[in-house]
């Protein structure tokens, strides 16, 4: 299969793409860039927002696979030695911040696009997505779009998988706590001291075990992460409040953890969102049995991304590692962003859904 052609067009548009800052709802400028890129290839992107669409559309009758992925970044941690915005280039290896989560996907996919849609014949059509605020999942990002995109068949998401994929991922919910008391002078014995009332809750937290647990994921966890009582040292205090991380395993989506959740505690639970639901493809899906034929390794992964905003089937692969993203001195190699357009195309050339 022959990559090289490509890979001179991604190693520039990455490049460019690190040199633009584009901290999460501050995409604009990286979307002016690669809107603009795609008008000078010939392409006719959509923009909605910082959210760049491209459709190769060639009939109703067949199935629509999405590739996805984020122009989005965190911001730059302490501790780079190299400018995070430099796009260093040194010998095979290209630094900066997106580098690796996620603009080594981002250019692959869209190098897997425009292979496909050179192509006068396909069994699918094809929905290339770049997309913002993923980082805070936040609501200008794909759930912006989701209506635009149309029936969605199968969406392939771009994160640092190694290129294996993640057939599961676990959602996240995040659940405020208070638990109530009655004040009184710290002195009288009297009152009724919400942070010893709240031990009964935290230790549930820690104890509780769901009964479902994945294959892939193991079993819903749940950290008490933050807490916060008192207003002085001689005041009993009369509320204590604590948060409450939660991921959720595939066999269960979050509306059904936080009822559980409610009905074994006696304080007030408030979850501050459902939107961020686990997900899951089937080991027996054409594409995942596609990929363990090339000898990629299937596993359940922990960290969160856009497939947990998608009401549709996805599979998150992708160059690069999970451990280098939000890290000082963040890379890619070209390497790996050959590997990743090698691995998206020969995943998808005969697929049929």
């Amino acid at each position: 299969m022959d990559t090289d052609k490509y890979i001179d067009l991604s190693v520039q548009l990455l490049r460019k793409l690190i040199s633009i800052p584009s901290v999460s709802r501050d995409e604009k400028l990286a979307a002016d860039h690669l809107e603009a890129f795609l008008r000078e290839m010939g392409q006719k992107p959509v923009r909605r927002d910082n959210n760049i669409l491209l459709h190769h559309h060639i009939s109703d009758q067949l199935p629509t696979i999405l590739f996805n992925s984020h122009i989005d970044t965190v911001k730059p941690v302490e501790g780079w030695t190299k400018d995070p915005y430099g796009a260093v280039l040194e010998d095979d290896i290209i630094y900066g911040l997106g580098s690796n989560d996620a603009g080594a996907s981002l250019v692959c996919l869209l190098a897997t696009y425009l292979h496909f849609s050179g192509q006068a014949e396909l069994p699918f059509n094809i929905v290339f997505a770049a997309t913002a605020e993923e980082e805070i999942s936040g609501k200008n990002g794909v759930s912006s779009i989701l209506e635009e995109l149309g029936k969605i068949d199968l969406g392939i998401v771009g994160e640092p998988t190694q290129c294996n994929m993640a057939i599961a991922e676990k959602g996240l919910m995040v659940l405020d706590c208070l638990v109530s008391g009655k004040s009184a002078h710290a002195a009288s014995g009297e009152g009724i001291n919400a942070i010893y009332e709240a031990q009964v809750e935290l230790d549930w937290f820690r104890n509780y075990s769901f009964k479902e647990s994945s294959p892939w994921l193991g079993k819903v966890s749940m950290q008490v992460t933050q807490i916060e009582a008192g207003t002085q040292h001689n005041v009993v205090p009369d509320a204590c409040r604590f948060v409450v991380d939660v991921r959720s395993n595939e066999l269960y989506d979050n509306q059904s953890v936080y009822e559980i959740i409610k009905e074994n505690l006696s304080c007030n639970v408030e979850a501050r969102s459902f939107r961020l639901n686990p997900s899951s493809i089937p080991e027996s899906h054409p594409l995942v049995q596609k990929g363990l034929e090339m000898g990629l390794e299937a596993y359940g992964s922990a960290t969160l991304s856009d497939q947990s905003l998608m009401p549709f089937t996805t599979l998150k692969i992708g160059p690069g590692d999970s451990s280098r993203s939000h890290t000082a001195d963040e890379y890619i190699s070209i390497k790996e962003l050959k590997q990743g357009i090698s691995t998206y195309i020969q995943l998808l050339e005969g697929l049929q859904l």
